[in-house]
């Protein structure tokens, strides 16, 4: 019998909608973004798909979409826990910024070498207002101000082997709602991703995707519900 691991990209959020960088800035969902999670759940319960224990980030686009899944499947009270780990990559000075805007500014090569390489990072920021979120709790100059995906999946891996990991060779069943480049990495990571392969990834909101491992927590099939 296979391992699953169910992971999730939360709901649009209200700066998707406006075209926005996000990274950490903790934007709330937007109404379609609710709408998402809610079917994401509708999706998981069709399929009969439960779970021992759940992951997820400190933002609360990615927590909300995580309450809404739970409650879809009537599931609210199994454990859940929150770590900065999976937090979406840090945009630094870029976070806030309109995307198509900043493209004319820098030119479209330049902003696509800072959305979907896998060592750039994106100009660093000077404002540490952001960091000093005391959901955070670490000195603020140990908090990143600026990530590649490279970076994301540095600080993500650890976590992965110490916390996760284990749950699954325990045949848990697991969770994790997270965001675009935090689950960007952790695919990398699983399926031994090529850095063209991984630049090429995009994973859509609020889609369940299936993770199959064998007992030695090794990938052998991933699809979407």
């Amino acid at each position: 019998m296979f391992i699953q691991l169910v992971i999730i990209r939360h709901g649009k959020s209200l700066w998707n909608q406006l075209n926005r960088f996000t990274g950490w800035v903790d934007v709330p969902l937007s109404q379609d973004g609710y709408l998402e999670a809610r079917k994401a759940g509708t999706i998981l319960k069709r399929n009969r798909i439960v779970f021992d224990v759940a992951y997820t980030s400190l933002l609360k686009r990615a927590i909300h979409t995580l309450w809404e899944v739970l409650k879809e499947i009537d599931m609210s009270w199994i454990p859940v826990y929150k770590s900065w780990k999976l937090n979406e990559r840090h945009y630094g000075a870029l976070q806030g910024l309109n995307k198509e805007e900043i493209s004319k500014k820098y030119g479209k090569d330049q902003v696509e070498l800072w959305r979907r390489s896998f060592k750039v990072k994106p100009p660093m920021s000077s404002d540490h207002q952001i960091n000093k979120d005391i959901q955070y709790h670490m000195m603020n100059e140990d908090l990143p101000r600026s990530e590649s995906l490279e970076d994301t999946l540095n600080r993500l891996v650890p976590f992965w082997k110490e916390e996760i990991e284990p749950r699954l060779r325990k045949r848990e069943r697991v969770l994790i709602v997270a965001h675009g480049n935090s689950l960007r990495a952790l695919a990398k990571y699983l399926e031994n991703m090529s850095e063209d392969a991984i630049s090429k990834l995009n994973i859509p909101t609020a889609k369940p995707i299936i993770y199959e491992f064998d007992r030695n927590v090794n990938v052998i099939n991933r699809y979407y519900l």
